[in-house]
């Protein structure tokens, strides 16, 4: 099944190189995958992932390991963030 992956800020080093000005990409991943299944085969560090959305919904990060996606699912992930 396809899904969009997007990284943002620094994150965007995990995607192909042809797609960080994008930062998106469209990726198959097997039925019943989850985010935090996405994020390791990405080698994205758990710990760098400080917002997770699905579809624009917020994904705990107690929730990642259980949280399946879905055919045509958006799954989006920002760094920490810094700013005063």
């Amino acid at each position: 099944m396809r899904i969009t992956l997007k990284l943002f800020a620094s994150l965007a080093v995990h995607l192909p190189a042809q797609a960080r000005s994008r930062h998106r990409v469209e990726m198959d991943v097997e039925p019943g995958t989850t985010v935090a299944e996405v994020i390791r085969r990405q080698g994205i560090p758990p710990g760098q992932c400080a917002i997770v959305l699905v579809n624009g919904v917020w994904v705990a990060p107690p929730e990642r390991a259980a949280r399946v996606l879905a055919e045509g699912e958006i799954l989006a992930i920002w760094p920490p963030v810094a700013g005063g």
